[in-house]
């Protein structure tokens, strides 16, 4: 019996995590990281259409990978919100200075010369709903001082849009299973809803834990990282390659 757990136990961390790993990192390292951030490209990617040409409100959940070896395992979330006729407002959180930030990048910047994606939209009438909400949810982010961001197990930038998103579950939004620190619940064993708001989760000071909801399916947490099955939009979620699946 021992012998079959310790063979379970051995298999598991070899394919599901060091695997998955060691792709990440031959990826990561065949695509090349800047040096510092002093090297990187900041500047705005193009992927949202200017404020003065887009009438309608938005919200968007965007993320691009991290800089340098963090790349390999991490991305970085972050929330932007654009009122009807007004102009974009970026929110998300740094690991300098005061951590909640307002408009520190364009909108739609790259991240440490990472190219950002749009996880998550809505738009129009419902969009302009959610904007005050998630406004107000900014606004009372519990870890929001100077020494409360730690990049690992968090709290850090994923751990915020995750949060925003448990505040105004409405926004229904299924983050990056790379976002590590998404699942920080807070110090301690913790419960909560998945950042969907469509189910529940469970975890201890951010390292261990568990989650299933209707969008993120199943999902194991191990050190940050996650390992799961989404049966709403079928895909495998792995450590350091994210997602593979339908989209």
């Amino acid at each position: 019996m021992f012998r079959r757990l310790s063979r379970f136990l051995a298999t598991f961390v070899i394919v599901l995590i060091l695997l998955p790993i060691a792709a990440g990192t031959a990826l990561t390292y065949s695509q090349g990281w800047t040096s510092s951030w002093r090297n990187a490209d900041w500047s705005s990617s193009g992927k949202l259409p200017s404020a003065s040409a887009d009438r309608d409100a938005a919200v968007y959940v965007m993320a691009a990978r991290s800089g340098r070896w963090k790349g390999i395992f991490a991305v970085h979330h972050w929330l932007v919100l654009k009122p009807a006729g007004g102009q974009y407002e970026r929110y998300d959180v740094v690991g300098w200075g005061s951590p909640v930030r307002r408009d520190h990048r364009a909108a739609d910047a790259r991240w440490y010369s990472s190219e950002p994606q749009i996880i998550h939209e809505v738009r129009g009438a419902q969009a302009e709903a959610l904007i005050p909400k998630l406004r107000a949810a900014v606004a009372v982010y519990p870890w929001r001082e100077y020494g409360d961001y730690q990049v690992w197990p968090g709290p850090n930038s994923n751990s915020f849009v995750a949060q925003i998103a448990r505040s105004v579950p409405e926004l229904g939004v299924e983050l990056d299973p790379a976002g590590i620190g998404k699942d920080w619940l807070g110090p301690g064993l913790q419960a909560g809803r998945m950042p969907s708001g469509t189910g529940w989760q469970v975890s201890l000071h951010g390292l261990i834990g568990a989650g299933a909801s209707w969008r993120e399916g199943v999902e194991l947490h191990f050190l940050g990282a996650t390992i799961g099955i989404d049966f709403n939009q079928p895909a495998i979620k792995l450590p350091a390659l994210g997602r593979i699946g339908f989209s």
